[in-house]
């Protein structure tokens, strides 16, 4: 079968690539993606945990000596704790008044108002109160043993007792704190000193403080409430004594006079003006009234005959003359009987009757006159009250213009004294409450001597110890992890190198090279020949050439290179395994076997044949092309036409050439070689090669055109790369169960 070449992408980095399969047809080999580098998968913690073990034990320990050395040189601190109790919703309250501050009533309320007393209790004007309660021991305490020493020449006791109260203030205050419990109206109230005592003394001094704070506020409160309330009185009664004199200066000037009524303010009652236009009116509606009817009389009786009117008839004095003129009639009528017309009875009494006819009739002209006379009158009266309802009106239609400037002022005057009975009343409350008011604080618990220091503390030193050492050893364990940026997994190479992975070998120490090299089941020789089962399908039956390299010196490459030509040799394939490391030659230090006077160098210059360098019997079917001399230009030899000549005639009698090559990095060789070769095998030793050098390698080969076929991670530990022990445990013993 003839060599056929492997696809090259225009990239260089192995898209388009096609792989042999039973070394006929060829068939699309995926290309790796190249995900970003993630460190948060499982697998990837626990190598990195395993990795660092000792940096994050090491750096454990450390932390947790200096916790124990802390504390044992740490000042023991004791703390002393009293309690308050606070009534925020308010008391009950004997007389109008006490209710003068409002009680909290929400929750938003009580939250700001519980955190309002915790700033209370550790404000600097409550420490100052404390400092001037304390007794000048427990002062001189406070301040420590060196105080006395900075006292200046020129003060008095008096003097430096009040600078030590300020000095202490700042202590104090630096000192002290209060809690809140969750569902407890109650303030803790914490002081912390290096003598027991001394915090007993000020918890209990601080609780004293804050309580009597509470009252004193309470007694301020009331006395500013007073002395407000008495400045107000004396404000609104000038305003109100004002008001009065213009009001009345308004009246004055305007006529406008309002007659006292008992009982009545001055503005209540009807004006003089106005108590004139409503009995003259008064006055016109019944004269009105009286005209009317007497006009209706008059007009009623105006027509009739007098002696037909009935205040005519029915008049006493018509009736006594009708009577005595009835009773004259009567006796004329007698006397006609007997006597004629002249008879001197007769004419006297015909003379009577005359007198009495005229009488009556002067009586009813008169009765009718008056009637008359009764309309007329009133008719007058009328007129002449109405002219006067006129001219009052008139005067009320002043008068009322001008009431309306003199009723503002006396609404003013009025709201004025309302105001102050309002005022005089609040402060006779707030006068007799301010000597039964109860406060919001009362003293719950005072406070003990402590018997043991809250701190140091060993165990929550030894705990805090331990967490920032977690996080310092984190921190470094990343840090290395992040810097010392290596290849632990197979994944790492197909991720981050976008290389596929033809397999993994273990770590095998190196007493224990030679047996697992020479034991057909050992675990090192059964992960080669997965890797060359791998590349058998990777490549031509016949002919093919492969490169093995690596980024640099000791990963692995020679040993890779030394046992697949083995296993190659042992599948009955003729393998030629030629050492084109020019410069350092390893295959035959690692056979222990005596060096060839020949070697590649001598072929490649034409000194020798190929057939009088190789050395043979190391195994069957494989034969080996070592360095016998280092030439002083590799680089050359390597990339001459002979060169490719040389794996040309090469390829005609062996079905497989392995070339170990020198490393990348630094050197020109292994590009040159892989210019010339069907695949280029690319090892990488885990736990040292970084991504850098493997990058920059991978790199360069794929610059000069190199096919990679793949990569093979060497000196795997599954622990360092996140597998549990059990996996490594299987692995290893893979080989040996195999024996048995």
């Amino acid at each position: 079968m003839t060599n056929q070449p492997i696809i090259q992408p225009p990239d260089g980095r192995g898209s388009g690539r096609a792989v042999w399969v039973d070394g006929y047809l060829p068939s699309p080999y995926p290309e790796p993606q190249q995900p970003a580098f993630s460190m948060v998968d499982a697998t990837w913690l626990r190598g990195a945990l395993f990795r660092q073990r000792w940096v994050i034990g090491v750096t454990l320990l450390a932390a947790m000596l200096v916790g124990v050395v802390a504390t044992l040189l740490a000042t023991p601190i004791y703390e002393a704790r009293s309690t308050v109790r606070i009534s925020p919703f308010g008391s009950t309250w004997v007389v109008q008044g006490q209710e003068a501050t409002a009680p909290v009533k929400t929750t938003a309320e009580l939250r700001a108002y519980l955190q309002t007393q915790r700033k209370i209790v550790e404000s600097r004007k409550l420490a100052g109160v404390v400092a001037a309660n304390l007794e000048p021991a427990t002062l001189n305490t406070l301040l420590g043993p060196e105080v006395e020493e900075k006292r200046p020449a020129d003060h008095n006791d008096a003097q430096w007792t009040a600078e030590k109260q300020e000095m202490a203030v700042g202590v104090l205050q630096s000192r002290v704190s209060a809690t809140l419990p969750l569902n407890e109206l109650v303030v803790e109230i914490v002081f912390s000193s290096k003598d027991a005592a001394v915090a007993a003394e000020a918890a209990d001094a601080y609780a004293m403080a804050y309580v009597q704070s509470d009252t004193q506020r309470a007694i301020e409160g009331n006395s500013y409430a007073t002395q407000f309330l008495l400045e107000q009185i004396e404000t609104v009664r000038g305003q109100l004594g004002d008001a009065e004199k213009a009001a009345n200066a308004y009246a004055r000037n305007s006529g406008i006079v309002t007659p006292a009524i008992v009982g009545m303010d001055s503005g209540a009652g009807v004006t003089i003006t106005g108590a004139n236009l409503s009995s003259i009116n008064t006055t016109v509606a019944e004269a009105t009234a009286k005209r009317i009817a007497a006009e209706q009389r008059w007009r009623a009786v105006q027509n009739l005959p007098a002696q037909q009117l009935p205040e005519v008839q029915s008049n006493g004095t018509i009736q006594l003359l009708t009577a005595e003129k009835a009773s004259l009639n009567g006796e004329l009528q007698n006397l006609r009987e007997r006597y004629n017309d002249q008879f001197p009875e007769i004419v006297d009494i015909k003379s009577r009757i005359d007198l009495i006819d005229e009488q009556m009739a002067t009586t009813a002209s008169d009765i009718k006159a008056g009637i008359r006379n009764e309309f007329v009158i009133a008719q007058r009266q009328e007129s002449a009250l109405t002219e006067e309802l006129g001219s009052a009106t008139d005067e009320a239609l002043i008068e009322q213009d001008e009431k309306i400037e003199y009723t503002n002022l006396e609404r003013t005057a009025q709201a004025l004294r309302e105001q102050l009975n309002e005022l005089l009343t609040r402060y006779n409350q707030i006068r007799t409450a301010a000597n039964i008011q109860s406060g919001a604080l009362t003293l719950l618990d005072g406070a003990v001597v402590p018997k043991s220091p809250v701190s140091p503390s060993l165990t929550r030193n030894l705990i805090l110890a331990f967490v920032l050492g977690l996080g310092l050893a984190g921190s470094l364990a990343l840090v290395r992890e992040v810097f010392v940026d290596q290849f632990h997994r197979a994944e790492d190479l197909e991720d981050r190198l976008g290389v596929p992975v033809l397999g993994l070998t273990p770590f095998i120490n190196a007493e224990d090279m030679e047996g697992q090299a020479a034991s057909q089941f050992g675990s090192l020789v059964e992960a080669y020949a997965s890797i060359r089962s791998t590349i058998d399908f990777a490549l031509p039956r016949d002919g093919a050439v492969l490169q093995l390299t690596s980024s640099q010196a000791g990963e692995g490459k020679s040993t890779t290179s030394l046992i697949l030509a083995e296993l190659f040799a042992r599948l009955g394939r003729r393998t030629l395994l030629i050492d084109c490391d020019l410069r350092k030659p390893s295959v035959v230090p690692l056979l222990g076997i005596q060096p060839s006077k020949e070697g590649i160098t001598e072929v490649l210059l034409g000194q020798v044949s190929l057939n009088e360098a190789l050395i043979e019997g190391v195994h069957q079917n494989l034969h080996i092309l070592s360095v016998a001399e280092t030439p002083s230009n590799p680089v050359e030899l390597l990339s001459s036409e002979r060169f490719r000549d040389f794996l040309k005639e090469a390829r005609e009698t062996y079905s497989i050439i392995l070339i170990d090559s020198s490393p990348v990095l630094g050197l020109a060789d292994a590009p040159e070689i892989a210019q010339a070769v069907d695949a280029t095998v690319f090892v990488v030793e885990a736990n040292r090669t970084s991504f850098a050098q493997a990058r920059t390698a991978i790199q360069r080969l794929q610059r000069v055109g190199a096919e990679i076929t793949g990569s093979i991670l060497t000196k795997y530990r599954a622990l360092e790369a996140g597998a549990d022990y059990h996996y490594q445990y299987r692995y290893y013993q893979y080989g040996s169960d195999r024996r048995g």
